[in-house]
C-alpha cells in the first residue's frame, strides 16, 4: 500500500529509534557466543521508492535492496537471522552450495526462523560470484509473502584471486512492487534464441488450454505489477550512477522479481557478458540488451565510451517510465536523460558456452514434462511435472539419486510460459537448449522457453534433500516444485 511522505518519516524515524533500542530483554533468545559477521533482521516497514511513491513491505535491515555481505571464498562466516515479524520465516542462500539445513526451504528440512526469534547460523562459501538471499516462503493469493514482498539482498563472495580489471563496480537489483491479480494472456518469447518449439509438447499444451476454454474457464490469474524499481528507486529517483570516459564498469545485476522478465539496455554501449549466476562463461562476448529471468545474476563489463546523460533501463517502455531505470551520468555532462531503443537482438545461453561441446555423458537421463492445467485452483493454474503437483502435505522426493554420480535433466516445457528453472544446493552445466548443443556454461536457474526442450546436467555432490522448482513464484506455489533426495 502507499503511504504519504509525512507519515513515512514519522513511521522512518519510529523504526530507526526501536532497531537502535532493541527488544527489551527477554523478548527473544539471546545469542551466544562471540559477534557475528552480518545481522540480518527481517522487519516490515516503508520503502521510499520516490518522493509520491511509499510502499508498506517486509525488508532485511528496514531496507531495499538488503544490505550486501562481501564474503571470502574458503572462510566461514557467521551470521544472525533476526525475524521482527509475526511470522515464522525462511531465507534462502541462492547459489551457493549448502548443507539441507541451512539452505533455507523448508521443503528441504531447514528450520524456521520463528517469528520474534533468531537464527544464528555459519557456513564456508566455496563458489566465488554473485549470489544473493530472499524469503522463500509459499504465498499462493497472498501478494504481501514470498518474493512480492522487499525480503531480497545480493551476496557477493570474493574469489582467493581477483584480477580487480575494473575502475568501478556496481550492484543492481531489479524489483518490482504493488502487485495485483489479472487474468493471464500471452507472454512474450521472441528475445529467446534458439526459436525452435517441439510440436508434440505445443499440440498437449495447446489442445489443454482450448479444451479448458471451451468449458466455459476463463485465462488463470497472472501477476501485475504498479511500481517498478532499481535498487529500490524508481527511474529519476535516488542518485545516478557516475562515470567518467574511458572507465571500466563492473556491473553484477539481480533479478528480484517473484515472476517477471527482465531486459536491460545503455544506450550507445555494450556488455561484455563475464559471468552468468556468479559463474564465468567460457566465451565472454559484447551484447547490447541483458536478458534476466527470475532469480537470475549476470555480471557485465561495459567500457564507458559514449559521453552524456543515458537512461539504463528495460526496454518495456510502460515498465522502464514507470520506475525500471537508472541514470548514468558522465562527468562534465548535463541535462536531460536520454533512452533509444537498441536493434534488434535475442538472448542466447548457447553463445556463452564453447563452440565444440565438450560436456561428459552422464551416468542417468532422467525426462521431467512440464504442464499447466488452466484455472484449475480457484482461478489460479496448477502446474505439474510428470503429471504430478507438488503437494506439501507427504512432501514425496520423485527422484532418488546416488551420491557422485552425473545426471541429465531432459526437461520438456508442455505450456506456453516461459520458465526460470532452479535447482537449489548445485549448479549445473546447460547441455542442450531447443536443440542446440553447447557445454561449459554453468548456472543455477535458467530460462525454458514455451514448448522448448533442454537438457541440463548436473554432479551429485550434495547429498539430501534437494529442491527444484520453476522460480515464478507463482508457479512455484501451485505445484511446480519436486524434491530429489540422495545420500
Amino acid at each position: 500500500m502507499s503511504v504519504d511522505r509525512r507519515r513515512f518519516a514519522h513511521m522512518a524515524g519510529l523504526s530507526v529509534l526501536a532497531t537502535g533500542l532493541g527488544l527489551a530483554k527477554g523478548s527473544r533468545p539471546e545469542i551466544q557466543g562471540s559477534p557475528s559477521d552480518y545481522q540480518l533482521r527481517i522487519v516490515n516497514g516503508l520503502v521510499e521508492l520516490a518522493p509520491d511513491r511509499i510502499i508498506s513491505t517486509t525488508t532485511y535491515n528496514g531496507q531495499f535492496p538488503g544490505p550486501l555481505p562481501r564474503l571470502k571464498q574458503g572462510r566461514e562466516v557467521i551470521v544472525d537471522i533476526i525475524n521482527d515479524t509475526d511470522s515464522p520465516e525462511q531465507l534462502h542462500w541462492h547459489g551457493l552450495r549448502l548443507p539441507t539445513d541451512l539452505d533455507g526451504a523448508a521443503e528441504e528440512g531447514t528450520p524456521f526462523i520463528p517469528a520474534h526469534g533468531v537464527r544464528r547460523i555459519n557456513f564456508t562459501p566455496d563458489l566465488p560470484g554473485l549470489r544473493f538471499y530472499h524469503t522463500h516462503l509459499r504465498a499462493g493469493a497472498n501478494l504481501a509473502l514470498g518474493q512480492y514482498s522487499g525480503l531480497v539482498g545480493p551476496v557477493y563472495i570474493e574469489p582467493r584471486d581477483e584480477p580487480g580489471r575494473y575502475d568501478q563496480e556496481i550492484f543492481l537489483t531489479l524489483k518490482e512492487f504493488e502487485p495485483s491479480l489479472s487474468r493471464g494472456g500471452d507472454m512474450d518469447m521472441s528475445f529467446l534464441s534458439p526459436t525452435i518449439v517441439d510440436p508434440e509438447l505445443k499440440a498437449i499444451g495447446e489442445s489443454a488450454m482450448k479444451g479448458s476454454l471451451d468449458r466455459g474457464a476463463e485465462h488463470g490469474f497472472e501477476v501485475g505489477y504498479e511500481s517498478f524499481s532499481i535498487n529500490g528507486r524508481m527511474l529519476g529517483h535516488g542518485e545516478p550512477i557516475r562515470v567518467k570516459s574511458g572507465e571500466r564498469v563492473l556491473f553484477h545485476i539481480i533479478n528480484g522479481s517473484a515472476g517477471e522478465i527482465r531486459s536491460l539496455a545503455l544506450p550507445g554501449h555494450k556488455f561484455r557478458v563475464l559471468a552468468l549466476d556468479g559463474n564465468p562463461v567460457p566465451n565472454p562476448i559484447d551484447v547490447p540488451v541483458l536478458w534476466l529471468g527470475t532469480a537470475e545474476r549476470i555480471s557485465a563489463l561495459v567500457l564507458m565510451c559514449s559521453p552524456g546523460v543515458w537512461v539504463l533501463g528495460d526496454l518495456a517502455d510502460d515498465d522502464r517510465t514507470r520506475g525500471m531505470g537508472v541514470v548514468v551520468e558522465y562527468a562534465g555532462e548535463s541535462g536531460e536523460p536520454r533512452w533509444a531503443a537498441p536493434g534488434e537482438s535475442s538472448w542466447d545461453y548457447t553463445l556463452f558456452g564453447r563452440p565444440v561441446p565438450h560436456a561428459m555423458e552422464p551416468d542417468k537421463i532422467i525426462n521431467l514434462t512440464f504442464a499447466k492445467k488452466n484455472a484449475a485452483i480457484d482461478g489460479f493454474n496448477q502446474w505439474t511435472i510428470n503429471d504430478v503437483a507438488f503437494s506439501d502435505v507427504d512432501m514425496k522426493p520423485i527422484l532418488r539419486l546416488r551420491e557422485g554420480r552425473r545426471y541429465r535433466l531432459r526437461l520438456r516445457n508442455a505450456s506456453d510460459d516461459i520458465h526460470p528453472i532452479h535447482l537449489h544446493r548445485h549448479s549445473f552445466e546447460l547441455t542442450r537448449i531447443a536443440g542446440k548443443p553447447t557445454a561449459g556454461v554453468i548456472k543455477d536457474v535458467f530460462m525454458l522457453g514455451g514448448y522448448q526442450t533442454a537438457e541440463i546436467d548436473f554432479l551429485a555432490d550434495n547429498p539430501g534433500l534437494t529442491l527444484f522448482h520453476c522460480h515464478q513464484q507463482l508457479h512455484m506455489d501451485f505445484g511446480f516444485m519436486a524434491l530429489f533426495d540422495y545420500a
